[in-house]
Parts: C-alpha cells; sequence; structure tokens
C-alpha cells in the first residue's frame, strides 16, 4: 500500500504541475453555458479528429482535448474546433511507465473539465462512437441518485469484404458492417461531484462513484481495431512494448488484422443485431 501510494504521488501528482503541459484556451463558448463537457485524450489522430469532434459535439456543450504529445496535425484540428473550449499538450512523449503516465494524463484532463464547473463530464476516446439520445438523457431523464452512466462498447472488425481503411473526411459511425458480439460496460458519464478522480494505474474509467449509483444505457461503435490493417499493426506494437501485461495478447494478434470471427472466436454480426445478442465481458 506504501509503494502503490508513493508511485501513485511520483507518477501522477507530480505530474499535474504546470510546466509540464502548454494549454491554449478558447474564448468562443463562456462557461456559464457549459453544462455536459466532453473529455478526449488522444495522439496523432488527425486522420479521424474532427469527424469526433463534430460526433461528441452532439452530445456536450464543450471540449477539452489532452494532446498527447502528437507529431501530426491533430493541435491544430482540435484548436480550430468549434466546440473545444481547451487543448492541453503534453509537452514531451514519455515512453515509460505507460500504465502511470496514462493515468496522469487522464487526471490531467479531468482536473482542467472541472474548472468549467460542469454538471457532467463524458469521456470518450477518439475512436469511438455513440448511439442514442445521451445528451437528452443526462440534462432532463437521468434520476438524481444515478451518478454515472456506463455505455456499452461493442468492437468493429474488418473482414474479406469490408476491410477498406478508413480515409479522412468520412463519417466513422457505421463505417464497418460486422462487430463483436461482446460488450464492456464503461463508465462513461460521470456527475461534478466531490471524490470523483483517476487514482488506479492503467484504468479508463474514475474512481469514487458506488456501482449501486450507476446504469447501463446506451451504445458505443469503438473501430481501435478496425481503422485499417496499418493502425492494426501499430496497435498491436504499441500495447507490445508499453504494457508487458498485454504483450503477449497482441503478439500473438499480428498479421491477423482481417476477421471472420470475433477476438474472442465467436461470430461477427451485423450491428443491429449485436446489441440483441451481446455478451458482457
Amino acid at each position: 500500500m506504501v509503494n502503490e501510494k508513493l508511485s501513485y504521488f511520483v507518477n501522477v501528482r507530480l505530474r499535474q504541475l504546470p510546466f509540464f503541459y502548454k494549454r491554449y484556451r478558447s474564448n468562443t463558448i463562456q462557461r456559464k453555458e457549459i453544462r455536459i463537457i466532453g473529455i478526449i485524450r488522444e495522439r496523432n489522430e488527425e486522420l479521424l479528429l474532427k469527424d469526433t469532434l463534430d460526433h461528441l459535439s452532439g452530445i456536450v456543450d464543450a471540449i477539452v482535448v489532452f494532446d498527447d504529445a502528437s507529431t501530426d496535425h491533430s493541435v491544430e484540428i482540435a484548436r480550430s474546433h468549434p466546440a473545444v473550449v481547451e487543448v492541453v499538450c503534453n509537452r514531451r512523449w514519455r515512453k515509460k511507465n505507460r500504465a502511470w503516465e496514462e493515468t496522469a494524463n487522464r487526471k490531467k484532463l479531468h482536473d482542467v473539465a472541472l474548472s468549467y464547473d460542469p454538471e457532467w463530464i463524458f469521456y470518450s476516446d477518439a475512436d469511438e462512437r455513440f448511439e442514442g439520445d445521451i445528451r437528452g438523457y443526462l440534462l432532463s431523464e437521468c434520476p438524481s441518485e444515478v451518478r454515472g452512466v456506463r455505455v456499452s462498447l461493442f468492437d468493429a472488425y474488418m473482414t474479406k469484404s469490408d476491410k477498406q481503411p478508413y480515409k479522412q473526411g468520412v463519417k466513422l459511425y457505421d463505417f464497418r458492417q460486422f462487430f463483436g458480439i461482446e460488450r464492456r460496460d464503461i463508465l462513461m458519464a460521470w456527475r461534478n461531484i466531490k471524490g470523483v478522480d483517476f487514482r488506479v494505474m492503467d484504468a479508463r474509467e474514475p474512481q469514487g462513484i458506488p456501482e449501486k449509483a450507476k446504469v447501463v444505457k446506451f451504445y458505443c461503435q469503438h473501430y481501435g481495431k478496425a481503422l485499417s490493417e496499418e493502425q492494426w499493426e501499430e496497435t498491436c506494437r504499441y500495447y507490445m512494448e508499453f504494457f508487458p501485461k498485454y504483450s503477449e495478447k497482441w503478439k500473438k494478434r499480428q498479421g491477423k488484422a482481417i476477421h471472420d470471427k470475433s477476438d474472442f472466436n465467436t461470430p461477427l454480426k451485423r450491428w443491429d443485431e449485436v446489441k440483441q445478442k451481446s455478451v458482457r465481458i
């Protein structure tokens, strides 16, 4: 426990100091207008970032983007988008200790979002697309006792008949024909309440909300495995190099971007069908 607390302090708390980051603020959105704020953490996502921000802006009032030292035009794209209120840029890409580094980045992103005093925070990755009236639910229908909303996420897959690479400017939602039936119910929206924060190594979700205060609603198409064969191989190499506990799994996936079954060896289904036959993992 002592070592864990020390690791958190060194790798997360100290990483919140201002000189590690550069911040670009926009004056186009007034703080009083922000009831739902969207947060995105990304690196080198110029291919799809504009479509991501367009999509997310239909759910939230404003967006804070954390850019992890991109070497492409991601920062320029984010700064020019009318829904983006702030871009926080990591000054240097850190290869070592990625599990803690990503927690530190998420905490910084969350802390900046809280400075706008929203009612809700909505966290999306750049390669995710959502279905359902999430905004209407959060602002008008969500019971007061619900503090967090889990969204059911399904992986999209490339197949022999559907393997063309994604191209900039194309809408990513419904880009692929087939998905795996496996779903992950991920906490993506939570109220701005005391005690919620990113405190655990290698955890996408924040801590501090009891399970009984969460509901599962809405659907998400995840394209992390389905943008292109080249992107698939890059993903394999990333996890093999930086996340030892996932290394063997992703090593076995190299050269296997095109699927006839899911990575869990189940038949692929079309989007409307997969929601009816989902299996939680």
